[in-house]
């Protein structure tokens, strides 16, 4: 969750367009406009998932204090439908990630924000992908309690390798990043405790030009917000509120050791308070988009 902005007149995202779509002879840019969230449900977009089950499907989260549900979004950036998740609050929503287990499409909603580090636990909701896109109310297919092994920290970024059984969990404010691990269907249904892994390397500091120009900015400019992993798991994709980072894996590599290397690095175009991101189906391209409204919903290259 960051500090709350005041919307821009939609007029900008009309000269966004034109920025980011270039010439029709270009070369594709990095970021590219695929749509604008202007629906009134999508005000603080903090998670960002892609349908696995339903082809040139999003599905998107707000941040915490708002209801608890998910939303169907088109690439354009139209609601299609809305779930209603029974049983659950939204304390603090900060990701979501897709993924398939045993033949079967989830959504794994992260309850893990913490601004002021208070939490003693936190909360990982399991969401069946429904089999039509309509309006509906769901139940968790599983949930998962844990916490910090060392004490509280902020987390945003969540994803999941299905493959491994494992859910990754990076943490916000630390310097650098730290790695996290926690099972993804835990055979004790108590308390669990993430497993540190280690810490990501090469994450674009403000340097002292930026400090002078917007100390704001500069401040929080490393922080994650999100991440994701490629459906094909050949890299993971980093948000912090000024880059897009890419941590290509290597044959027989763990994240760890993947994430132990300098990414690459892409800066973002306009984008206030980046907060979400997700691969695309094919594992080519990702989606992002922030907490303000009206927001863009961008289309990345990487």
């Amino acid at each position: 969750m960051a500090p709350r902005l005041r919307p821009l007149p939609a007029l900008l995202f009309a000269v966004l367009l034109g920025v980011l779509g270039g010439g029709c002879s270009d070369p594709p840019p990095f970021a590219q406009l695929s749509g604008l969230l202007l629906d009134a449900h999508l005000q603080e977009v903090s998670g960002l998932a892609v349908s696995r089950r339903h082809p040139d499907t999003l599905w998107m989260l707000n941040d915490g204090g708002n209801p608890a549900q998910l939303y169907a979004v088109s690439r354009r950036g139209s609601r299609l439908a809305t779930l209603r998740i029974d049983g659950v609050d939204n304390t603090d929503w900060e990701d979501l990630a897709a993924f398939e287990l045993d033949g079967r499409h989830y959504l794994l909603i992260a309850d893990t924000g913490d601004n002021g580090g208070l939490r003693r636990t936190l909360q990982l909701h399991a969401i069946e992908e429904p089999a039509t896109l309509a309006d509906a109310t769901l139940r968790p297919a599983w949930s998962i309690v844990f916490r910090w092994p060392d004490g509280a920290r902020d987390c945003e970024a969540v994803a999941v390798d299905a493959a491994a059984g494992q859910i990754l969990l990076l943490s916000k404010r630390r310097r650098p990043p730290e790695l996290f691990a926690l099972p993804l269907r835990p055979r004790d249904p108590g308390l669990q405790v993430a497993r540190a892994l280690g810490t990501l390397a090469g994450v674009p500091q403000a340097d002292a030009e930026e400090v002078r120009a917007n100390p704001r900015l500069a401040r929080i400019r490393s922080q994650v917000t999100a991440a994701d992993l490629a459906p094909d798991s050949h890299a993971m994709a980093v948000l912090t509120y000024r880059d897009v980072l890419v941590y290509p894996r290597r044959n027989r590599e763990s994240w760890a050791q993947a994430l132990a290397r300098p990414p690459q690095v892409h800066p973002l175009p306009w984008l206030p308070q980046a907060e979400a991101l997700a691969w695309s189906a094919d594992s080519r391209a990702l989606y992002a988009t922030g907490e303000l409204s009206p927001a863009p919903l961008l289309y990345l290259n990487p």
